[in-house]
């Protein structure tokens, strides 16, 4: 288990470090940002895949979890090396940046009502992008191209709603920044950080109970 703790702090420090320093040099442009996010998981997933599964995202190891292809010790291991690592490596990047508000945690800085938009769009976005992991990874051999699906389904959501959400799908990414933020005096996204957190392992349950329905109703 000791080789999957370290495989998930290489994912994370590559997706934390190079998207978040994209962001920074792009003003967030969204398809900068999104072809970012999209193409570091299509190589991290190649480099670390087979030793972790390459989840660095609660949400994903939500649908592992469900789908009983880890035990639940293995998923609380998990779920701690994620959130462990998104944070050591958010902070850092933080102090080389300066400025822990360059962060880009998730936000929508939008009346009441419309953060339940949010909310619907973020399960939406978790949704298809695990319910895509799950298709995509269920049959052994599509393994050459599982990765390359994933990254663009991934780089896909992102397309869509960048500029509403900042798009999370991933819990872990979106809690750290956002504490980070908070600790620096900015109050705002550490005010929404629930929609980013709820939503995803909502939208990863639906899909991977979508999934088992399929699959019973295919036996």
């Amino acid at each position: 288990m000791a080789k999957k703790f370290w495989a998930e702090l290489i994912g994370t420090m590559v997706l934390v470090i190079f998207w978040c320093w994209v962001a920074v040099r792009t003003n967030a442009d969204t398809v900068s940002t999104a072809l970012a996010f999209g193409l570091v998981i299509i190589a991290l997933a190649y480099a670390i895949g087979q030793v972790s599964g390459c989840h660095v995202n609660p949400a994903v190891s939500l649908w592992v979890w469900m789908s009983w292809k880890m035990t639940s010790k293995e998923f609380r291991f998990y779920i701690l090396a994620q959130f462990i690592w998104w944070i050591l490596w958010a902070a850092l990047l933080g102090v080389i940046l300066g400025n822990f508000s360059l962060l880009w945690a998730n936000g929508t800085s939008l009346v009441n009502w419309m953060r339940w938009i949010a909310v619907i769009v973020e399960i939406i976005l978790t949704f298809v992008f695990v319910f895509a992991v799950i298709w995509v990874t269920s049959n052994n051999e599509n393994w050459c191209v599982a990765w390359i699906v994933i990254g663009w389904t991934l780089t896909l959501v992102h397309l869509l709603w960048l500029w509403f959400t900042g798009t999370s799908v991933n819990p872990a990414r979106s809690f750290w920044p956002a504490l980070l933020q908070w600790i620096g005096w900015d109050w705002g996204a550490f005010c929404e950080v629930w929609i980013f957190i709820v939503a995803p392992l909502i939208g990863a349950t639906l899909a991977a109970l979508l999934f088992k329905y399929f699959n019973k109703k295919k036996a």
